[in-house]
């Protein structure tokens, strides 16, 4: 097996994978699988220069970081030693890795709709990251938690929205820098109640050090988060007056924060990330009317027929053009669920981390959005802003 195993191997990484997961685990009686077998799961995400293995076991979460030379050599590594599985994405297509109980190796390849979910429902803890019986006083003022840290039991739903968001932060958080502070912009503050939360989950939950700079057009809501921030005693954390459309940060930024922005302000936010090369992206995109004005129907007319379907279609094509060039930028995107339909039509999170995209990847990307402009006469901002020589 091992020659041929080894060989089958090397195809795998000859497809330049981005994401691998390394599972079912069998007995193995030689030595070398002991030390494998403690782990029910690896899952290697390529990052810019190198790898980040996640090993997990029934009740834990192990992280080391590999350099590219190594990861092929850890993948054989694995499979020889207790993995009868691995599974590869390039952002096109899965691949898949099977050793039977016989030693028999099988390979398979499949187009894939989407890049895996990171974490799976049975992957994630169940106990929330914002842990009720701790006072966290952004929490306390928003009347989620009492003085003394319980959940106020009428704002559950509110406190469980909230540690969704953080969850789909934590999921990527691996993905920063390990040197100097953290920096992070949040286009459309507004109140602020999440970006506080967000404060202390990377200050006090993860340890990091940060500088967080929350941009608004409204003055007084400025003013009070300002005076909220230095009650809290977050020196990290500060406020400004500023338009999304015309800002620019004298410093590198690892993270942008964009929830709520309105139709095209939540494209030049993305468009401001990408430009900055953030690491992290996290945008709840709001009131999409843009395509909704531009679509024709021709000859899919059907789904400009009915108002109502039109304006959700053009919804959902826009975060579906966002996705697509953020990908053509570099960036591994996903679309998620933020919050359930019962509570809000704003439901999607557009989660972004910049990393090694596949040339053929990003050329797919950037067709798919032609195709769509085609068919339907569209003009998107954030694809007029990034590719201007393609109006």
């Amino acid at each position: 097996m091992g020659e041929h195993l080894q060989q089958t191997v090397r195809q795998l990484w000859g497809a330049h994978p981005y994401k691998l997961i390394l599972s079912n685990t069998r007995k193995v009686s030689s030595g070398p699988a002991d030390a494998v077998q403690q782990y029910r799961k690896i899952v290697l995400n390529r990052l810019d220069k190198s790898w980040q293995a996640e090993k997990y076991t029934q009740t834990q979460v192990f992280h080391e970081n590999l350099p590219e030379d190594r990861v092929e050599a850890f993948v054989l590594d694995a499979l020889s030693s207790g993995f009868r599985q691995c599974n590869g994405w390039d952002g096109i297509w899965e691949y898949t890795i099977h050793i039977s109980k016989s030693e028999k190796i099988a390979c398979q390849k499949k187009r894939c709709a989407q890049a895996p979910k990171e974490k799976s429902a049975h992957d994630r803890k169940k106990n929330y990251i914002l842990e009720e019986g701790t006072v966290i006083p952004p929490l306390v003022d928003m009347g989620i938690f009492t003085a003394e840290g319980k959940i106020v039991r009428s704002m559950y739903d509110k406190y469980r929205q909230i540690n969704r968001f953080v969850e789909l932060i934590d999921d990527e958080i691996g993905s920063l820098p390990g040197e100097g502070p953290v920096t992070v912009i949040d286009f459309g503050c507004g109140k602020s109640y999440l970006t506080f939360i967000l404060y202390y989950y990377l200050v006090e939950v993860k340890g990091l050090s940060v500088h967080i700079t929350g941009l608004d057009l409204k003055k007084d809501v400025i003013e009070n988060c300002n005076r909220a921030a230095e009650k809290y005693g977050y020196e990290g954390l500060h406020f400004e007056v500023g338009d999304i459309n015309g800002y620019d940060c004298p410093y590198s930024v690892d993270m942008v924060i964009s929830l709520h922005a309105c139709d095209t302000a939540t494209d030049y936010a993305l468009y401001h990330a990408i430009r900055w090369k953030a690491k992290l992206i996290f945008s709840v995109p709001c009131c999409q009317h843009e395509l909704n004005r531009q679509m024709k129907g021709g000859e899919l007319s059907i789904l400009t027929r009915y108002g109502i379907v039109q304006e959700r279609t053009a919804a959902l094509m826009t975060d579906a053009v966002r996705g697509n060039l953020l990908t053509a930028c570099g960036y591994k995107t996903q679309l998620l669920e933020f919050v359930d339909l019962s509570h809000t039509p704003k439901n999607i999170l557009i989660r972004a981390v910049r990393t090694v995209i596949p040339k053929a990847v990003k050329q797919e990307a950037r067709r798919e959005v032609e195709e769509l402009k085609k068919t339907f006469g569209l003009k998107p901002t954030l694809d007029q802003l990034l590719f201007p020589d393609s109006r």
